[in-house]
């Protein structure tokens, strides 16, 4: 699966602070089998995230696009705004389930804002901000993110008919003959014969 990553953070964009989200981001996704095609760090802009995020859509650059930043109850923080603006249809679920899980570590995770949505046939999907809170939640999400992309690129329906064919001619191998590959040689009849015979002797 291909991910893009997005930072949005002021201070990291000018320069002024390391960004050490992206790149923890980039390393669990190839860790769990994923490949990341892109990176930015943008400012806290809303238009410049909209288009970065539609531009990698709109060229088919990635199935998955995870952010990190722009979540909090800051004034510049707009990346849950961004992301709503240009998704088609809105996944609740994804962000409800990270602050969930992220109750077990901390209270503030309540705070967050974090959204997720679809766009075309690419999941956008907001990450905390610190990296903590990454590594905490990331992991737990991801598994579930490739099986929602596999259902939205229509993947999943195809792995599915390939197993059910597969395993049609694994029952093929076993059974060249079908259920009369599994009968007795001497046929139902003789076989009740046999059993009646000995009953009587």
């Amino acid at each position: 699966m291909r991910v893009a990553v997005i930072t949005s953070s002021d201070s990291g964009a000018a320069g002024a602070r390391e960004d050490k989200s992206g790149p923890l981001i980039r390393e669990i996704v190839t860790r769990l089998g994923g490949q990341v095609v892109s990176y930015q760090l943008l400012p806290d802009e809303r238009q410049m995230l909209e288009e970065a995020m539609i531009k990698i859509v709109d060229a088919g650059q990635a199935e998955l696009i995870l952010t990190t930043g722009g979540t909090g109850f800051s004034k510049r923080d707009c990346m849950p705004e961004a992301t709503k603006a240009v998704s088609e249809r809105d996944v609740p679920g994804i962000p409800e389930a990270m602050r969930a899980y992220s109750m077990q570590f901390t209270g503030r995770a309540m705070l967050s804002r974090a959204a997720a949505g679809i766009r075309r046939e690419t999941l956008i999907v907001n990450l905390p901000g610190s990296p903590k809170a990454i590594g905490e939640t990331l992991e737990y999400i991801y598994p579930h993110l490739v099986h929602g992309v596999e259902i939205l690129t229509g993947e999943a329906s195809d792995c599915a008919r390939r197993e059910e064919e597969r395993s049609r001619q694994e029952a093929g191998r076993m059974h060249p003959h079908g259920e009369a590959g599994r009968m007795h040689p001497h046929g139902a009849a003789d076989e009740a014969h046999a059993d009646g015979a000995h009953f009587h002797e």
